[in-house]
């Protein structure tokens, strides 16, 4: 049980820093932080609703994930936290559901959006935890987050 406990606690961390790392005023951000908190060979999938109601999705590299939402960072002041995460741990392989808020500036009331990151993570040959695959889903009418989730 120790072993899961400090395993969750390096996993929490790395979710945290996927955070920070995009967190910030408009301007750039460090992808280095990128690379030290995903795996090589990760993928990140941003979901969203058409107008008529069916699903897209875009699948991302870290490249590809940088060039993506560079355009938007530079413009754009961006602040994203966890409300909550529950971590499930099992052997080298882990799940995280964690839910957040974005906001555009630090003192705003209302949060421009909530939503869930569903993240797998990997635990590497040297015993560090990499995330491998993260996919999100933002709130909307008839999509409410859960109250079940818990506060790490």
């Amino acid at each position: 049980m120790a072993e899961h406990t400090a395993d969750a606690e390096q996993i929490h961390e790395l979710i945290l820093e996927a955070y920070r790392m995009v967190s910030g005023p408009a301007g750039p951000r460090d992808w280095s932080r990128q690379d030290a908190v995903f795996h090589e060979d990760s993928r990140q999938i941003r979901t969203g609703v058409n107008p008529d109601g069916s699903m897209w999705m875009r699948t991302m590299s870290r490249e590809e994930y940088r060039v993506d939402t560079e355009p938007f960072f530079a413009a754009n002041d961006f602040y994203e936290v966890e409300l909550a995460c529950e971590i499930r741990v099992f052997g080298n392989i882990a799940h995280a559901w964690s839910q957040y808020e974005a906001r555009t500036g630090l003192d705003d009331v209302v949060p421009e959006r909530r939503g869930i990151n569903s993240i797998q993570f990997l635990k590497g040959p040297d015993g560090t935890w990499s995330i491998i695959h993260m996919i999100w889903d933002n709130e909307r009418d008839g999509v409410a987050l859960p109250v079940s989730v818990q506060q790490f």
